[in-house]
């Protein structure tokens, strides 16, 4: 009872006595021209009505000489000339609360999942609100168990850390993102589809995070059919779902599949705000939202429990790492995780190139046992690909090198210790256990 009454004063605080309004003037591709409006900012939240009377959303994206360029989050249809427009109060903001655990919503939080409405009670929280003061951040926590061996060995992930994962379309980096938020020990999971196809949307949320999966999770969902506004939100609703739940205090995993579409929708925003383009096309608001966005994951502040550990994905057509958004979303994270297609092609999967995969909380997040059997089996891998084409032309005679003999002979059982069905689990204490019967067995190790 007390719920509703709290649903109803929040409503009765909402309504304005009075409103003032402004007028669109033109449109030009994305945005609308409008005269009249007082009080805004850059990001202001807007409501227009259109000529049949519908409200849509909006935001203003820019400014020229007295008039606000504004861009609307759904499609530029049914907007004219003298179309009302209204600034809200609230701004940036969504109101999040504990309904939102299991739902699929979309960028405006509004559920997409035919489960029925989330209440909208709680206090507003900020969609680009400021991360934690680097002085009172506590450091990252201990390693996280996410039952994929090759990341467990080879590539750890810690609580409060952020990773990339680098790949082209159709590597597998949809299943691996679908194993570590099934396998993983976090609380709460917070996944964000950002600029998907809507065939993979229900795909990823059935087949691969499963209803046990979705049990934990909050799924924030804009495809890439939608404006660019949507896609960009949806990244700011993801990490502010986040937010709140670290602020609860729980061990957050943040999934964001993939900041090359954030970074697209920001591009597509800036350049009809009249941005100039630079660096292959990219606006100089793409690198400054990029750090603004990511830096928002990480650990709580002194004295607070909670954390969001971040898994970013970033899509490198052709194996390009040094393209804009890659190469600045590599010097953000905290290690990247590189997938590779010729593994993918060859039934490798998780596809994950072990030697070019790195994690910046090594050597301290392993004991000496762990670091000394995970230093072994990447020497061996790493001697195996350098030689690997001379051995698989029958170039390299047997016997000329031992440590090239010895590479060859562990080789299949690395092979098959780096591979894993997506329902296969493996915690990090079997996986050593595993690596380390290989490592004393050789060829005969699995």
């Amino acid at each position: 009872m007390n719920e509703i009454f709290q649903e109803l004063i929040d409503h009765v605080d909402e309504i304005e006595l009075t409103r003032t309004f402004g007028t669109v003037t033109s449109a030009s591709g994305l945005v609308l021209t409008c005269k009249g409006l007082e009080r805004t900012t850059i990001g202001s939240r807007c409501t227009i009505e259109n000529i049949d009377g519908i409200k849509h959303a909006a935001e203003v994206v820019g400014y020229k000489d007295d008039e606000v360029l504004l861009m609307p989050y759904g499609s530029m249809e049914g907007f004219g000339p003298h179309c009302r427009v209204f600034v809200e109060k609230d701004g940036l903001s969504a109101k999040i609360n504990d309904s939102y655990l299991g739902r699929v919503v979309n960028a405006l939080g509004e559920p997409i999942d035919g489960k029925g409405s989330i209440k909208r009670t709680g206090q507003p929280c900020s969609l680009k609100r400021k991360p934690p003061s680097p002085g009172q951040r506590k450091a990252v926590g201990a390693k996280l168990d996410v039952g994929v061996r090759a990341l467990n060995t080879f590539v750890p992930i810690c609580e409060g850390q952020r990773l990339g994962i680098f790949s082209g379309s159709g590597v597998g980096k949809s299943v691996l993102m679908s194993m570590i938020a099934k396998f993983c020990e976090a609380d709460i999971n917070v996944i964000g589809l950002v600029g998907e196809r809507g065939r993979e949307v229900k795909e990823f949320i059935e087949q691969n995070l499963g209803e046990e999966g979705l049990k934990k999770s909050v799924v924030i969902v804009a495809t890439g059919d939608e404006p660019p506004l949507m896609r960009r939100q949806a990244a700011y609703m993801a990490m502010t779902v986040a937010e709140y739940f670290r602020d609860q205090g729980k061990k957050v995993m943040l999934f964001m599949d993939s900041v090359t579409r954030f970074a697209m929708a920001q591009r597509e925003v800036g350049l009809s705000a009249g941005e100039p383009p630079t660096t292959r096309g990219f606006t100089p608001s793409v690198f400054s939202e990029l750090p603004r966005l990511l830096e928002r994951a990480g650990q709580n502040e002194e004295g607070k429990e909670g954390s969001i550990t971040g898994i970013f994905t970033v899509l490198v057509e052709g194996g390009d790492m040094d393209e804009p958004v890659a190469d600045s979303v590599r010097g953000i994270v905290d290690g990247h995780i590189l997938l590779d297609r010729s593994l993918a092609e060859r039934g490798h999967f998780p596809a994950i190139d072990v030697l070019k995969s790195v994690s910046r909380m090594l050597p301290n997040c392993h004991n000496s046992e762990e670091l000394t059997l995970m230093k072994r089996a990447r020497q061996l891998l790493s001697t195996y690909s350098d030689m690997e084409e001379l051995i698989r032309l029958g170039a390299y005679a047997k016997g000329s090198d031992t440590r090239i003999d010895e590479s060859i002979d562990y080789h299949d059982a690395l092979e098959t210790y780096l591979t894993q069905g997506h329902r296969e689990h493996t915690n990090v204490e079997a996986g050593f256990t595993m690596l380390s019967g290989i490592l004393g067995k050789g060829k005969e190790g699995v």
